[in-house]
């Protein structure tokens, strides 16, 4: 049944679009072919063999329609390469690849310091690859375990950042970029809690005015909700970003995890105070489409709002990290840094789970069979899996916020900018992933929709 459907994509014809805009606003040029199938032969075998010519590695389908929602392209600049591949959030312009910074923690317990976070702020500084997502909540793994580090990873921010501008030689031709977020609390129950934070944002960062914030989570932590006490104060963070956007402390403002119903209704109250919303935050993947997601992006699509996408591997799986030795996930020094990453023993044995199955919950083979059709694609772009992972979602019209703590990390997620899948490539990653029958919910605490907060778990 499927290589039929992956036949009946092939059918159909499809313009190749070339869609580089230089420097001259040049026009895109559109040549159309017909592709014929063999009845003998499966999709994936034709594209393997070359044969259904679906285009190099400089093609980029502008606004090609998938079945899932509309391939909406950013614009690519032709420069001298490396090519300028960039987004737009709010008033910003942006690479197409984020870099996460939750794991970042500095080397020394008395300073801020880290010399394989210092490579990776030079590398993308360098790459016009310097849109970094932080947060006032992110710190040292064991200060935040005790509840401390507030604040930590923006000042190292802050000092990465300064200190690769004045060590380099060329002036960038985007902008860094850094986005922080405000955390809901039980206890930060007005609009000035929101500017209080915003302004010692500021200063850990400092900036006059941070270019994106954002709101880190709807107002899910309520403690005694099982008292029938349940206080959102979502509206009062609302107006506590129109208050800081008007008073000049933010360029823009983003929420993260909203809904398409709480989406509109924060939209709807941000423009009642003259504040644009830049921004939605969410998990996102090839194999995190469902529980909203994809209806989410697609609501995002239809207000104007730009897509974040964290866990855009699902927590490494996209990588092959997790799977057959033979797969080549990442370049060789990426997988090595990646595999050496701090995992609890419950998140492990959960993403071992979704990659070879427990023929319970998961389908034998886990995610096995998805992988074997990127490391197709990845094979014939000269590509690596993890790649094609993130340039999937940048064809979806998200921005992907990898996590990266190493410079290989950082080299291998700079190498999914610059081109694009075709549209029937995409159509094959999603006919494979939807297969597998089942979706990424997250692992161990970690999860997809909800945070653990102590007493439990709260969704949103």
């Amino acid at each position: 049944m499927v290589s039929v459907l992956w036949m009946i994509l092939l059918i159909v014809e499809k313009p190749n679009v070339s869609a580089f805009v230089t420097s001259d606003t040049s026009q895109i040029s559109v040549s159309k072919r017909k592709l014929v199938a063999r009845p003998t032969r499966t999709a994936l075998s034709m594209y393997t063999e070359g044969t259904s010519r679906i285009g190099d590695s400089k093609t980029i389908p502008e606004n090609a329609k998938s079945r899932w929602g509309t391939l909406k392209s950013p614009f690519v600049i032709q420069r001298n390469p490396p090519v300028l591949d960039v987004a737009q959030v709010g008033t910003l312009k942006v690479p197409t690849v984020g870099i996460g910074t939750i794991s970042w923690s500095s080397d020394s317990l008395t300073q801020l310091e880290s010399l394989e976070l210092q490579s990776v702020v030079s590398t993308s500084y360098n790459a016009d690859a310097a849109f970094f997502d932080t947060a006032e909540r992110y710190g040292g793994s064991w200060k935040s375990a005790l509840g401390g580090g507030y604040g930590e990873t923006e000042k190292l921010t802050r000092k990465l950042l300064g200190l690769s501008a004045a060590a380099s030689s060329m002036q960038p031709r985007l902008n860094p970029v850094v986005a922080t977020k405000f955390t809901p609390l039980p206890w930060r129950t007005t609009a000035q809690s929101v500017v209080d934070a915003c302004e010692e944002s500021c200063r850990r960062l400092g900036v006059e005015q941070i270019d994106l914030y954002q709101l880190h989570m709807p107002d899910v932590v309520q403690p005694l909700s099982f008292l029938g006490m349940d206080n959102s104060k979502d509206e009062i963070y609302w107006e506590g970003l129109a208050e800081c956007y008007n008073r000049g402390l933010v360029k823009n403002v983003g929420v993260c995890n909203y809904g398409p119903t709480l989406l509109t209704r924060c939209q709807k109250a941000l423009s009642d105070r003259g504040v644009p919303l830049a921004s939605n935050q969410i998990a996102y993947s090839l194999i995190g489409r469902h529980n909203g997601s994809q209806e989410t992006l697609d609501k995002c699509q239809e207000l104007g709002i730009q897509v974040l996408a964290y866990y855009p591997f699902a927590m490494g799986l996209l990588t092959g990290k997790y799977s057959s030795q033979s797969i080549q996930s990442m370049s060789e020094d990426a997988l090595t840094s990646l595999t050496s990453s701090k995992k609890t023993k419950l998140e492990e044995s959960d993403l071992k789970r979704y990659a070879l199955g427990d023929g319970v919950t998961i389908p034998e083979g886990g995610i096995a069979p998805l992988l074997s059709v990127i490391e197709t694609i990845a094979k014939k772009r000269g590509k690596t899996v993890a790649q094609v992972a993130l340039n999937y979602i940048i064809c979806k019209g998200a921005i992907p916020i990898p996590g990266a703590r190493t410079n290989a990390q950082v080299k291998d997620n700079i190498g999914a900018m610059g081109w694009r899948l075709s549209r029937t490539e995409v159509d094959m990653l999603e006919l494979e992933a939807d297969k597998l029958g089942f979706g990424f919910e997250g692992a161990g605490f970690k999860r997809t929709s909800e945070k653990f907060v102590g007493y439990g778990m709260e969704k949103w």
